[in-house]
């Protein structure tokens, strides 16, 4: 189980805006993506969630884009959990490209873990905060094995 996801993606023509480079809200579609697929892999796939009537819900984005990325590139995103607290979790994101060893955004999502068929927030389990290690702050491209020392 990763601690540090890293899934690599094409940037596919349809995510590009007027300024010829992937659009804003690309992005956040792709960090929900790689969240999902991160929870899943340390035990938490949607069904697991959808069993318990839970789910999280997104207090607030943070995005800083660092460069442009275009169509055809290929691109590493890697999340991990930085945080956990009673209630909520902060996810961490890292936008890089290989092609120039290049970091295109740094992103932060806090997530608030809530009852899904009321929607107020609730303690996150024993169970679930064993499950997500903490990654402090640490170099997350050594970390993940992108790039070696």
């Amino acid at each position: 189980m990763p601690r540090i996801l890293v899934h690599k993606l094409d940037v596919p023509e349809d995510v590009i805006d007027t300024n010829r480079h992937v659009n804003n809200l690309a992005y956040v579609r792709w960090m929900q993506d790689v969240a999902i697929m991160h929870s899943a892999a340390r035990g938490w796939p949607v069904e697991r969630y959808v069993a318990t009537e839970t789910a999280w819900v997104v207090r607030s984005h943070y995005i800083e884009y660092l460069r442009p990325a275009f169509a055809g590139e290929q691109l590493s995103l890697l999340t991990w959990v930085s945080d956990i607290r009673s209630r909520s979790s902060t996810r961490r994101y890292l936008f890089w490209r290989a092609a120039d060893k290049a970091e295109v955004a740094r992103a932060e999502t806090v997530w608030v873990f809530v009852n899904a068929t009321t929607g107020r927030a609730r303690q996150i389990p024993p169970e679930m905060r064993e499950t997500f290690e903490i990654v402090t702050d640490e170099d997350p491209l050594r970390a993940s094995g992108l790039l070696t020392p």
